[in-house]
């Protein structure tokens, strides 16, 4: 199971802006803490680990140039580098979700989330075929919710989504994993 600590938003923003101020030992701790969660998400879009890897980088790239051009985001940091990757997966490409470490992601969070409850009752692999006849966006906002622990908000502003839109899309995705999975 990947466990996955972002910093807190509050030591997120003063990060951010000590990068934007040139501190280069700033720019190393994001790095740090967020290459291995970039890469994850990328990586279960992605199929070739060493494509995952250069896309990843490619999103720190973007950030290091943002930072340069004053384009850099003022806030919420783990927002952008994640819109970032998920704009570089569909620049590239348009496949599909794929499943190879799919189990590794289905949560080991609390009792007080029935859907990762119920997500961590199933097989891993009926999960990792209902998962598969889910769309890419209900995919997507679960593997965000609930793979990366990621709030409404947060996934909302990577996917380009109103929150009630992603919350939709989130009782959708799970209605429709439960009616794959009663009919398996």
């Amino acid at each position: 199971m990947i466990v996955i600590v972002l910093p807190d938003i509050a030591a997120e923003d003063r990060l951010l802006e000590a990068a934007r101020r040139g501190d280069q030992d700033a720019m190393f701790k994001i790095y740090d803490s967020y290459f291995p969660p970039i890469y994850n998400f990328i990586r279960l879009r992605v199929e070739d680990r060493i494509l995952a890897e250069d896309l990843a980088s490619e999103v720190f790239l973007s950030l290091v140039n943002a930072i340069q051009k004053g384009s850099a985001p003022r806030h919420s940091l783990r927002g952008w580098l994640f819109r970032v990757a998920r704009n570089h997966i569909h620049d590239h490409y348009s496949s599909r979700l794929t499943t190879t470490a799919l189990d590794e992601w289905i949560p080991a969070s609390s009792d007080y989330e029935p859907e990762a409850r119920a997500l961590r009752a199933l097989d891993a692999e009926q999960a990792r075929r209902a998962l598969r006849m889910l769309v890419d966006e209900q995919q997507e906002v679960l593997v965000l919710r609930f793979g990366q622990g990621l709030t409404l908000q947060e996934t909302a502003d990577i996917m380009g989504k109103q929150v009630g839109a992603v919350k939709s899309l989130q009782f959708r995705a799970v209605q429709t994993l439960r009616q794959i999975m009663s009919q398996v």
